[in-house]
């Protein structure tokens, strides 16, 4: 079986969550010393401030009514359980999501301003929840954050966005969780433009993609909780490893500080507001590791903590 979503799939996808997402726009960042020509794929700006939205709302359009008016839940460090939620409220079910107890008030709340149930554990309990697909006490149908296929390939129609929007395009840099999002862009490249470069993007404190690249198999790496909670793992799903092997060029590696600087960078010279996984991707590409020609970033969200950027912003 290919590793790649089906073309049809993504575009099937992109049809029936048109009402419910933001086609977001692609902007370029205006640096004259930038070792490549930058772009930004603005997902920040969904509604819920995350890509995540565009997975949630394929994978609940396509599950059968009778099944969801029991409500859904997922996992999530905050971003899918916003995506969730948001699309629970819209049609009037119930939502639970869990989440390690490290993950961001800021993402909470707005779970909870949703209407979603927020059931708080730590951080081996979640990740066996990912990893298993259930969590013992919750009803209704689960929503895998990452494996699901629906839900990649509602991540996949911001590959078609970014090749309508630039056709040329030469890398895409692409943050890196589960695989959910960078395996859906790069089924779409991989079908319309081949010869584009796709690459992952991880932080240096929870990198097992980029381990397992290395090992060329599944390898579990030390996990460091940090500021940068939308992506990082322990380890790569099994189910997943086929498609990310196959389907991107790399994962790219980025440190703390680095993910610190862009995150300024955006704030100050584009008035972009970029949580720590949205802004690796930046990060990665000024550091040239993406290459040069034009290379798109997947700023991938903003929800960010008020202090954490206050924090970051007032830096020297």
């Amino acid at each position: 079986m290919s590793p790649a979503i089906p073309l049809k799939a993504i575009q099937a996808a992109a049809a029936r969550i048109a009402d419910s997402v933001v086609r977001t726009p692609l902007l370029r960042l205006p640096l004259k010393d930038a070792p490549a020509e930058i772009y930004l794929k603005l997902e920040n700006l969904q509604p819920i401030g995350s890509f995540k939205l565009r997975g949630a709302g394929n994978a609940m359009a396509l599950a059968a009514r009778d099944e969801l008016a029991r409500g859904v839940y997922t996992a999530s460090a905050g971003n899918m359980a916003q995506g969730v939620a948001w699309i629970a409220a819209r049609l009037g079910i119930p939502c639970s999501v869990v989440v390690p107890d490290h993950a961001p008030e800021t993402k909470l709340a707005a779970v909870r301003r949703l209407g979603g149930e927020v059931v708080k554990v730590p951080f081996d309990q979640w990740w066996h929840a990912i990893i298993t697909g259930e969590f013992a006490g919750l009803e209704g149908i689960f929503i895998h954050p990452v494996s699901n296929p629906d839900v990649i390939a509602g991540n996949g129609t911001i590959g078609l966005e970014i090749l309508d929007d630039l056709p040329d395009v030469d890398a895409v840099v692409i943050p890196y969780g589960g695989g959910g999002l960078s395996s859906g862009i790069a089924s779409a490249l991989r079908a319309l433009k081949p010869s584009a470069r796709v690459y992952a993007v991880e932080v240096e404190t929870a990198a097992p993609l980029a381990a397992s690249l290395r090992a060329g198999e599944p390898v579990a790496v030390e996990y460091t909780p940090s500021f940068v909670d939308g992506i990082g793992g322990a380890s790569v799903l099994p189910e997943m490893w086929p498609r990310v092997r196959d389907l991107l060029d790399d994962s790219l590696v980025v440190s703390l500080d680095e993910i610190r600087a862009a995150i300024r960078l955006l704030a100050e010279r584009q008035r972009v507001i970029a949580e720590g996984a949205g802004a690796a991707s930046v990060a990665a590409a000024l550091a040239g590791k993406a290459g040069s020609g034009k290379v798109v970033c997947v700023v991938s969200g903003g929800n960010i903590e008020s202090a954490i950027l206050a924090k970051i912003l007032a830096a020297d």
